[in-house]
């Protein structure tokens, strides 16, 4: 098995390889993806040159949340008892393993959440008031999600919000030049497609955690439909984003429609995967390759966009 690029052995507490694990950057694909498509539809649909600056605090908010999220997760799951390393399949988590403590953990969480709102918060000057109510629903809903909402099977719901609808739909309307700002059906339809794409990663995470969640109580979507629906699910999502794609042959942009038949063919053999190993830690594999997928499906997207 390839070894992670940042070492797990002999890390000390609170250290800032500690935070780095804890932070967990492999999952930042999920925060880039819908700003990249975002801000491509809003270049090829500016008159005149996208507001880059806007552009750049999308990104960092996104990824600045993306973090804060991981952090609660790690906290709220150690509070839960949910982390037990003994049982654990997934990556390794920084407050189990004693490479955060939890003080230092809480004061990260104030932290992160304290930065994100201050690199938001400038956005308030392209979309006005509006911004501070989605940003505080992005970190009100940070917490809700690890708190009380995956409990009762909403993840795959908030994944369709947060990194589909929301991000897309508001780095298009955030990068346009003020006055020319608006939403289309297009952009809509891109930001479901683009959700449908990250939920695969939460349904493959859910998939391998399916038997310690129902333990747990944690009644996820994957919990209440059982594995073999689970694998069609993951194969659905990721072909009916495909099919969503239309849209962009409908609008012009010919080439978002065909360059994601590369994802689609990444998706189908990691679907593959997952149903041969379907049980177990090596299905960690299957969480890398679908973080691949989903990178691969925003840069098609993009560069799509773009080039028509």
């Amino acid at each position: 098995m390839r070894k992670s690029l940042i070492s797990e052995e002999n890390v000390r507490t609170n250290s800032p390889r500690a935070w780095l694990l804890a932070a967990r950057p492999k999952t930042l694909t999920g925060a880039a993806v819908p700003v990249m498509i975002g801000a491509a539809l809003a270049t090829s649909d500016s008159a005149f040159a996208p507001s880059w600056l806007p552009m750049a605090l999308c990104f960092l908010f996104a990824f600045i949340m993306q973090i804060d999220a991981n952090l609660v997760n790690d906290y709220y799951d150690f509070r839960r008892g949910n982390d037990d390393s003994a049982l654990r399949l997934g990556p390794r988590r920084a407050c189990t393993e004693g490479w955060i403590t939890p003080r230092a953990m809480r004061i990260g969480i104030c932290l992160t959440t304290l930065l994100a709102c201050m690199v938001g918060l400038p956005l308030v000057f392209w979309g006005g008031l509006e911004m501070v109510l989605v940003g505080a629903l992005c970190v009100v809903f940070c917490f809700l999600y690890t708190v009380m909402l995956s409990y009762l099977g909403m993840g795959d719901v908030l994944v369709l919000v947060f990194f589909g609808i929301i991000p897309v739909m508001l780095t298009y309307y955030l990068c346009l030049p003020i006055g020319q700002q608006h939403f289309t059906w297009e952009v809509f339809v891109a930001s479901v497609s683009c959700g449908l794409v990250i939920d695969t990663l939460l349904v493959v995470n859910n998939f391998r955690d399916i038997d310690n969640d129902r333990a747990a109580g944690k009644n996820t979507l994957v919990v209440r439909v059982g594995a073999e629906k689970a694998l069609t699910l993951y194969r659905s999502l990721g072909s009916a984003a495909c099919i969503l794609g239309v849209v962009f042959w409908l609008c012009g942009h010919k080439m978002a429609f065909f360059l994601p038949c590369i994802y689609l063919w990444l998706h189908y053999n990691t679907c593959g995967e997952m149903e041969r190993i379907r049980k177990g830690r090596e299905l960690n594999k299957v969480l890398g390759l679908t973080a691949r997928n989903m990178f691969v499906y925003g840069l098609c997207v993009a560069l799509g966009v773009l080039l028509s």
